[in-house]
């Protein structure tokens, strides 16, 4: 089914979510199509009728040695300039390619906010295990409960044609990160003022290879996860510890805190939907957490199709190490000269809050990059319809894996005019990956053993 720059129609999304949720299994002869004129992942090969858009050629190619101490990941297209630039004084020119959220943003920050627009690069790759996962799940894999969890899969994108809204947000959840991953970044919350703190954060995620499979006794278990403060003074030593699950609906969310100033470890049963964000200042949702995260069932997931955008992309001078936090803070957004825009097809899920639900935010608008399914633009509206928020993903090809993965999440306030920018390394260790980790490393005891004042 071909959708490139067009909306799907309403008869089509009628007939895939009008008695339910589709099965999410496709035949052979279509998955035969990965690798040809689909990507390995599942996005369109070809480019786009304008040439704007390239063909797929890859993506980048695995370097092992590519991390550098001193820049982070080297810039694989620093040669490329600006095409162009959109303000508020020519979004109108670009509307059918911007959010309405990030029109917004052009007009409550008209002076200082802008998009850098430059080539599109699709860089997006994997290795060739993953490829070959994915095109084992797209004959395989399906949701189950509602749309709650899916089983039958690899621990890889799941749904690489997919036929509904919950089928895209999975591709999301489940996406290649690594097997194992420390990682350490910072995180600030900027007064209105521009005055604001670094807080310093390691994470630890270990992704469960038996994840989706039910007859074993952490088959509902996605990936064991522990973050640690380490900065400033008065809030390191703080623990969290999550055990993340496939279906949150059967089985929530398994967390436990660790307080220093109580030197005990405790259930932590509000880790989940709207509740605060770690170090946010409220400023972000727990479910903000990775863009989006967490069980769906508050919501009715409606998907619009695919179409051409101008979203975040090769961040790769963001995430350049000889910046400083002071050069990419600044007072209502981060600095928009470090950030580098691109046209790309994405998919457009509209998330509804259903009836009798709660939550802070009514209608979440995600878009959907369609190389690598990592969520890139997030317009997020409040109970009474306004346009509140606006969450950004600031993304690079980490390619001595190859994967594609944040550096930077933001999440603006359009009514308060402050932000939370997050999971910046500038001034951080490198990730590192494939680290020797078991489950018994994320349990409440072992919390305890390792936790410190």
């Amino acid at each position: 089914m071909k959708t490139s720059g067009f909306l799907y129609s309403s008869l089509f999304i009628a007939l895939l979510l009008g008695s339910g949720l589709a099965q999410a299994q496709v035949s052979a002869a279509e998955a035969a199509r990965l690798g040809q004129d689909l990507t390995p992942m599942g996005a369109e090969k070809a480019g786009n009728a304008a040439g704007t858009i390239p063909a797929w050629d890859g993506g980048l190619a695995r370097d092992p040695d590519a991390f550098k101490a001193d820049v982070g990941y080297p810039d694989p297209f620093a040669g490329d300039k600006p095409l162009f630039t959109i303000t508020a004084a020519n979004a109108e020119q670009y509307r059918d390619q911007l959010s309405p959220g990030q029109r917004a943003m052009l007009t409550r920050f008209s002076d200082t906010w802008k998009l850098n627009v430059y080539p599109t690069r699709r860089s997006a790759s994997y290795p060739q295990r993953i490829y070959d996962a994915v095109k084992a799940n797209a004959t395989t894999a399906k949701l189950i409960e509602n749309g709650n969890g899916i089983a039958d899969f690899k621990l890889a994108t799941p749904f690489p044609i997919p036929q509904s809204g919950l089928e895209v947000l999975w591709n999301h959840l489940v996406r290649y990160r690594g097997d194992s991953v420390k990682r350490h970044y910072a995180q600030a919350v900027p007064h209105a003022s521009g005055d604001y703190f670094m807080t310093k954060i390691e994470d630890l995620f270990l992704f469960n290879q038996a994840a989706g499979d039910y007859s074993q006794e952490n088959g509902n278990v996605l990936f064991y996860f522990r973050q640690s403060v380490l900065a400033p003074a008065r809030l390191a030593g703080t623990e969290l510890l999550v055990h993340e699950t496939v279906n949150q609906v059967k089985e929530p969310r398994l967390a436990w805190l660790y307080a220093a100033g109580q030197r005990r470890v405790r259930r932590a049963p509000n880790v989940a939907y709207d509740s605060p964000g770690t170090s946010s200042d409220g400023m972000r949702t727990t479910d903000n957490f990775d863009m989006f995260s967490g069980a769906p069932d508050k919501y009715d997931w409606e998907l619009l199709g695919k179409k051409e955008m101008y979203v975040p992309y090769n961040s790769y001078q963001l995430a350049d190490k000889r910046n400083k936090y002071s050069d990419i803070v600044q007072r209502g957004h981060v600095n928009p000269d470090l950030l580098r825009y691109e046209l790309h097809r994405v998919w457009h899920v509209r998330a509804m809050l259903k009836d009798g639900m709660r939550h802070q935010y009514k209608q979440r608008d995600m878009y959907f990059d369609e190389d690598s399914y990592q969520l890139l633009l997030v317009d997020h509206y409040d109970n009474r319809d306004n346009l509140w928020r606006v969450g950004e993903s600031y993304t690079i090809n980490l390619y001595d894996q190859p994967l594609v993965w944040t550096k930077g999440d933001a999440v603006y306030d359009l009514i308060g005019g402050r932000y939370v920018i997050g999971v910046l390394s500038n001034e951080e260790p490198a990730n590192q990956f494939d680290i020797a980790l078991t489950p018994s490393d994320f349990t409440p005891a072992q919390l305890r053993r390792d936790s410190r004042r």
